[in-house]
């Protein structure tokens, strides 16, 4: 198993230099040379390992030995074990073939956390055996920022800077990042929304001399190791379904709240190595771009909206750029003309033969603020389970894009991540303890225009005094 650039340009990249590479150095994103597949006899194997053992198994098709066995075993137990339910991410069904894939059980109440505790001990684990100096930078909407610093926090060798929009996160996700009292860990709040920050770290990592530099390296989902993390709880959910289903479901579909496009492309990749997958549902907000995508073949940011799920208040897609290369038939030449094209006009477009087969592998659907608040207070009133407004988002395109078969919607956040839209319902919920004492600590983050130069100078600063 190697890497390669989406663009062309690289290739033949080990697990390890893959993951500490990040961002391609020609400016494309890392994929395997070659998806792994896995026959309907593994698939019945796997069906009956926990958690941190299918994660092991999937790791093995990707990672070419290049962390011993023993090694890798204690990453993965280390990287769950601080999860609050023993299965990681259990599956909860909310009524006749919808179901719920419950992925807010690590230590910062959101789905990031299952990818990011394990990059966090990886790198821990790089920084180590490779007596290396690791600066991680990251832009985050919300969740990545608290599950990145919770996993390097007070690291030897490692530090990390994040940047957030300002005033456009939830508080407690401002406090989960803001509240860590530790040297290695700095907190950038910018003037401006997600895809400000988001372009600033795509501008440095593209700055090869800054990025050699600064020793950086990503947290964020243009890394793909975070991409093959994600896959496992695919493979889990469909297992734990096919128990619940009396009859069983040859196919399932998965419903996903997507904004940078990262978690849905797992799911993506999941189903290309093998797992039974129907349709992946791209479920939206307001900020609509992949909904119109899948719906016009045109690829075009619109105004910005702020929404009651600020985590996919996100209008650019960084892991778009992925899909786009497999289903234009892995044609890397086509993937740098369109990304240039993209670049310099601001929008893409492909023709109806490819239009069309994005329609048989997506369905899309945009949930506005009022059908979000309504879909918590629905769930609540039936069953007394409260949504956050992400997950509600999800269970909403469920309803709406679903083909009759079986669905897992994903519920990637706490409602106490998102209070605010949560009391919008007249919903009163209590904070699990470890939220509640956030709202009693000090905040430590310096406010910055969003400018890439002014970000590049608080990194060398910051980076260089450690």
């Amino acid at each position: 198993m190697q890497y390669m650039s989406t663009r062309g340009n690289v290739s033949g990249v080990g697990f390890i230099d893959a993951f500490l590479m990040g961002l391609a150095t020609d400016g494309g994103l890392l994929v395997p040379q070659q998806i792994p597949t896995v026959s309907a006899e593994t698939l019945k194997a796997w069906s009956k390992l926990s958690y941190q053992e299918l994660t092991l198994a999937i790791l093995d098709l990707y990672t070419n030995n290049e962390i011993p066995a023993d090694d890798l075993k204690k990453l993965v137990a280390d990287s769950y074990a601080t999860f609050r339910h023993p299965e990681v991410t259990p599956v909860t069904k909310l009524k006749d073939k919808l179901y719920l894939l419950e992925l807010f059980h690590g230590p910062t109440f959101a789905f990031k956390d299952i990818a990011l505790q394990f990059m966090g001990q990886l790198y821990t684990y790089v920084a180590r055996t490779r007596n290396l100096k690791i600066n991680i930078l990251g832009a985050t909407s919300g969740d990545t920022g608290a599950s990145s610093i919770e996993g390097v926090r007070g690291k030897e060798g490692i530090n990390i800077c994040i940047l957030h929009p300002h005033g456009k996160v939830s508080k407690v996700q401002e406090l989960q990042m803001t509240t860590v009292a530790e040297d290695n860990v700095l907190n950038l709040s910018v003037h401006g929304n997600f895809d400000d920050c988001q372009r600033i770290i795509k501008d440095l990592f593209a700055d090869l001399d800054f990025k050699a530099n600064n020793n950086l390296c990503a947290i964020n989902s243009i890394n793909i190791v975070r991409i093959i993390a994600q896959t496992v709880y695919y493979f889990y959910a469909y297992f734990r379904v096919q128990e619940q289903e009396a009859s069983g479901a040859e196919k399932i579909s998965f419903s996903v709240p997507s904004g940078n496009f990262g978690d849905i492309f797992a799911g993506y990749l999941a189903k290309r190595m093998g797992l039974p997958v129907d349709r992946l549902i791209v479920a939206t907000n307001a900020n609509n771009i992949l909904e119109r995508f899948v719906d016009t073949g045109v690829y075009k940011p619109d105004n910005f909206r702020m929404t009651h799920s600020p985590s996919m208040d996100i209008q650019v897609a960084s892991n778009f750029e992925r899909y786009l290369y497999y289903v234009l038939g892995e044609d890397t030449a086509a993937i740098e003309t369109i990304m240039n094209e993209f670049r310099k006009e601001g929008s893409l477009s492909v023709n109806e033969e490819t239009l069309a087969k994005v329609r048989s592998e997506f369905g899309a659907y945009g949930v506005d603020n009022d059908e979000c608040l309504d879909t918590i207070k629905r769930y609540e009133s039936a069953s007394g389970y409260i949504l956050d407004p992400h997950s509600a988002c999800g269970v909403a395109a469920a309803e709406q894009r679903g083909t009759g078969g079986v669905i897992v919607s994903l519920a990637t956040a706490h409602p106490a991540k998102f209070d605010e839209a949560v009391q919008l319902t007249g919903i009163k919920q209590t904070f699990p303890a470890q939220i509640e004492a956030l709202f009693n600590k000090p905040q430590s983050m310096k406010i910055v225009d969003g400018e890439t130069s002014i970000i590049a100078s608080e990194l060398v600063e910051f980076f260089g005094s450690r």
